[in-house]
């Protein structure tokens, strides 16, 4: 497929522009570039040719089956879609007076409410634009507060080697020293050596729970005593929150903050580079050191945006990204006190089905019962035939599955990871389950030939390794090596 600069045809415009109403501003020549930017050209009906083929080359949840782990991929109801274009929330402006924007103030209010008693916690932020986000901006709430107590000595921050991968490089953007606790054999955290990482050093745990086997740890509350008995704090990173939500809350399991994935658990709009949303919760004790947002006001009197004078300041352009939160608040109204825990279950009864069909001939790292996910181990398989995970995952784009999260987490050798999610039906299930045990048969028949799925989609097996070591990400014009000073 050729890109747009390629299709390019000089003199060819789908470019209208009604004239301007305003008076015209002209940029002082200093702040303008040396020559004009290198700009494809094309009509409006080539334009619109060449995005609905890029279109047909994505997957996503509305294409099929979606079972990537951790990320909890689940269909995005389209009544989420209808609110989000409602004018009243779509035609705002951030700087309007308070006055005028009252129903997307309560549109704000309604879902830290509703976040805060899912989750345990006694305040919230919405203003984090992603999950990773989220985390930062948590860890820096832990940061500040052991900071304005003079207690400097608290360097270390511990991170379950079954954590997301995000963990440990968010401690250490928050200047932490990262001290990883090994799981137990049977993957929860080994509490010996917990005990033995705490000390007057210890600033926090972050910790998922369920973690990524999928599992839920029995000993979570023992877990929080012992950091709170070092005098840390407790990070709970919410990406897992799908399988608990409305059952189990972190506040409940002694977590001091959380953080959610909008775009993961409450059904809004995941992957492509976003928008998310990574709102973040605390205990009361926490609250003044969140980020700027609105103040609390009495009935009838106006809310303002500021920050308590301990706040850690900005980390997001005004309320974030708001329709995302309108999504949010639609999916918890629309499933209400029932549907929210029948959500969870649901999760959990899907992947438990998808692991048992699967089990027939894949190996599972952890046996028994799981939560929202589990995780595959092909270690055997690879050494034996040869076939890695990978060939499993490629071979599934052959089947019109999305392959599952692979590699991950990393202390499962040749791993895959599936998650259903709690909006598949147990139909497709099945047929999922059908064809995973299809590309495992095939792989075990000709191992040789797995190395070369997939064989029906548009590009086929890359070269990773050349594409890490030399990535070519710009297009240049001939003789030109820049597109404009």
């Amino acid at each position: 497929m050729k890109l747009l600069f390629e299709k390019s045809i000089k003199g060819t415009s789908g470019h209208y522009v009604a004239p301007s109403d305003v008076p015209e501003y002209r940029l002082d020549t200093s702040l303008l570039r040396g020559k004009e930017p290198v700009l494809p050209e094309l009509s409006e009906n080539d334009l619109s040719r060449h995005y609905t083929q890029l279109e047909k080359r994505s997957f996503g949840v509305n294409d099929g089956f979606y079972p990537l782990g951790s990320c909890t991929m689940k269909y995005n109801p389209k009544i989420n879609e209808v609110t989000s274009h409602l004018e009243g929330f779509t035609d705002v402006h951030p700087l309007q007076p308070d006055d005028t924007v009252k129903g997307c103030e309560e549109v704000i209010d309604l879902t830290k409410q509703a976040l805060c008693e899912i989750t345990g916690m006694d305040d919230m932020t919405l203003t984090p634009a992603a999950g990773a986000h989220g985390e930062f901006t948590g860890m820096m709430l832990i940061r500040k507060y052991h900071e304005k107590r003079g207690d400097s000595a608290r360097t270390k921050v511990i991170v379950p080697d079954s954590s997301h991968g995000t963990n440990p490089a968010t401690g250490t953007m928050n200047g932490f020293t990262v001290v990883s606790i090994p799981s137990t054999p049977d993957g929860y955290v080994d509490l010996d050596a917990l005990r033995a990482a705490v000390g007057p050093d210890t600033a926090g745990l972050m910790l998922t729970n369920p973690n990524t086997l999928g599992l839920f740890d029995r000993n979570i509350k023992e877990i929080t005593e012992i950091i709170h008995g070092a005098g840390g704090l407790c990070y709970y990173d919410g990406a897992n929150l799908n399988p608990v939500m409305g059952i189990s809350r972190p506040g409940d399991m002694g977590f001091d903050c959380v953080h959610l994935n909008l775009h993961k658990s409450f059904s809004t709009p995941h992957g492509g580079g976003g928008p998310g949303a990574g709102a973040v919760g605390c205990k009361e004790f926490l609250k003044e050191y969140l980020p700027e947002d609105f103040s609390e006001a009495e009935e009838g009197a106006k809310a303002k945006m500021e920050a308590h004078p301990d706040s850690v300041g900005k980390v997001r352009s005004f309320h974030g990204n708001f329709l995302v939160v309108v999504r949010a608040l639609t999916y918890i109204l629309s499933l209400g006190n029932e549907g929210i825990p029948a959500a969870a279950v649901q999760s959990v009864m899907n992947a438990n089905y998808f692991k048992v069909l699967l089990s027939k001939k894949y190996h599972c790292a952890e046996p028994g019962l799981c939560m929202h996910e589990f995780v595959i181990s092909m270690e055997e398989e690879h050494k034996e035939k040869g076939v890695s995970a990978l060939d499993i995952a490629k071979g599934l784009l052959d089947e019109g599955v999305h392959p599952p999260t692979i590699y991950f987490p990393l202390i499962v050798h040749e791993a895959l990871m599936p998650e259903p999610t709690d909006t598949e039906s147990a139909a497709t299930i099945e047929d999922a389950a059908e064809k995973f045990l299809r590309v495992y048969d095939k792989a075990m028949a000709d191992p040789e030939a797995a190395h070369s799925w997939p064989l029906t989609t548009v590009i086929g097996r890359p070269d990773e390794v050349a594409a890490a070591r030399r990535p070519h990400l710009r297009w240049e014009p001939d003789g030109e090596e820049e597109f404009g000073e």
